[in-house]
């Protein structure tokens, strides 16, 4: 059973970790793989056709606890527990739910303070407490529901009911702000940054019609364990040497050298060798949701990567998306109106607003190495100009690559 403290309007956790209101998904992923011993099951609850529509769910059935992530942002916009038998909960080191201890009205009052009187909502068939930044939820048996809907808003005590009337604790949400209506994802907090670079957002810079490079707006914070967060505006295009990108936006979280191509067995001679030697090679910036290809002989940029981390893909969880902003300087055919893609645009909009015939797809069938199948199956690849959109099945967009004409 996990031991955890409740921090309102902030996070849920203990000594080793903490699920903090603002936290991207990829984050909350690591402290569940990391634990996996002790939290065993969880769930992924998303809208395979339709993934914006509806907030994404991390389930944590065998514990009792949901962690409700906004699809946009990919940040924790609501933590909620809703079986109490299977966790201990305190605050300010007062434990208001164990086994020792029933999570009744009387409980909560003395754990958090009697700010303000709690009510009945008849909609829900529940009584409810409210404090800032948490909501308690009491389910209330239907005999009982004329006394509670008698006694609106009124601040009194349990204990002259029946032992069998008085409601116990069925649901608990941490939530950013003074209400749980309309609640909103907050911002990234700063200690989720530790030593890392984050995107803020990324825009594609043309020039002469193509795709040349990118403009990036980066978020870090003053020390590694989280201080005064900080903005960084900075650039990189085709061309640039790997000083430069280093220069510009710092290590990489890891470097990846392509395998040999297949084909190149039919080289002769030096050229083959030569070839094998100098693979190109990515710099993978997990935390920007952007790769970068180099050439393996010139040792400079060729090719972008950017990543959407949608629910669905191949790579989901790999990567943080990227929150880019592509606004074509060029029209397909006249008349056609401006429009920006970014990691939240359907593919049939874009086409639909640019006018523009994709013609028939790439397929793209990726393997695993352990079992050579793609659970989540195949994906199409459209060109324009010197980009590749690669669309889900739903028709969203699951990467963006841009590259280089002349490489």
């Amino acid at each position: 059973m996990l031991d955890l403290h409740v921090q309102p309007e902030d996070s849920i956790g203990n000594e080793q970790w903490s699920f903090i209101l603002g936290m991207p998904v990829n984050q909350a992923f690591h402290i569940l793989e990391t634990h996996c011993r002790v939290i065993k099951t969880v769930d992924v609850i998303y809208q395979e056709a339709k993934p914006l529509d509806s907030d994404l769910v991390l389930n944590l059935s065998g514990d009792g606890i949901k962690l409700i992530f906004d699809s946009k942002s990919q940040r924790l916009k609501v933590i909620e527990v809703f079986d109490f038998s299977k966790v201990k909960l305190k605050y300010c080191d007062h434990y208001f739910n164990s086994p020792q201890n029933q999570p009744t009205p009387d409980q909560i009052e003395e754990a958090f303070g009697a700010t303000r009187p709690g009510h009945y909502d008849s909609a829900r068939q529940a009584y409810i407490m409210s404090f800032r930044g948490v909501t308690f939820y009491f389910q209330i048996d239907q005999q009982y529901e004329s006394f509670f809907a008698s006694h609106q808003n009124e601040h009194r005590s349990f204990s002259s009911l029946p032992s069998d009337a008085v409601p116990v604790l069925s649901r608990m949400c941490i939530y950013a702000g003074n209400s749980r209506n309309g609640t909103t994802v907050p911002p990234m907090p700063v200690q989720c940054f530790g030593a890392n670079l984050y995107l803020e957002n990324a825009s594609v810079v043309f020039e002469n019609g193509q795709a040349n490079g990118l403009s990036l707006k980066l978020s870090s914070t003053t020390t590694v364990s989280g201080g005064e967060k900080t903005s960084l505006d900075c650039g990189v295009k085709f061309g640039d040497s790997v000083q430069k990108v280093l220069s510009e936006i710092g290590s990489p979280c890891k470097v990846f050298y392509k395998p040999p191509d297949k084909m190149r067995i039919h080289s002769v001679g030096a050229r083959k060798l030569a070839e094998t030697r100098n693979a190109d090679y990515f710099y993978n910036y997990f935390t920007l949701g952007i790769d970068i290809l180099f050439n393996g002989d010139t040792h400079r940029v060729k090719k972008f990567l950017l990543h959407t981390n949608f629910p669905g893909h191949y790579n989901f969880n790999i990567y943080y998306r990227c929150d880019f902003a592509i606004q074509p300087p060029f029209r397909m055919k006249s008349g056609c109106d401006e429009i920006v893609i970014g990691p939240c645009s359907l593919w049939d909009e874009v086409t639909e607003s640019l006018n523009f015939d994709a013609g028939r797809p790439v397929v793209l069938n990726r393997t695993s190495s352990t079992n050579n199948t793609n659970p989540f199956g195949s994906t199409m690849c459209y060109g324009m100009r010197n980009m590749i959109f690669e669309v889900m099945e739903n028709h969203h967009i699951g990467s963006v690559t841009l590259y280089c004409p002349s490489s």
